[in-house]
């Protein structure tokens, strides 16, 4: 699998990002979104645009500060 993100993968913000600011265990933490648009400003800015099913999460995120989520396969059937 990929880590690379693109439009249509599941993200969470990234556990490093996370604890940057201090927050890694509040709500932002639980957010999961879908990545619905990338926009590339040069080789570091890179945007998504992510859905994340809720009105109180920006749309535009760092494609740096968010990190591809899939089903855990030691814990579930997939």
């Amino acid at each position: 699998m990929s880590s690379k993100i693109e439009v249509g993968s599941r993200v969470a913000y990234s556990v490093q990002w996370l604890r940057s600011i201090s927050a890694s265990h509040d709500e932002i933490a639980h957010a999961r979104g879908v990545v619905t648009k990338i926009t590339k400003y040069s080789s570091r800015l890179i945007l998504a645009e992510v859905d994340w099913h809720t009105a109180d999460l920006p749309k535009k995120v760092l494609v740096a500060n968010l990190a591809k989520v899939s089903p855990n396969t030691k814990f579930c059937q997939c």
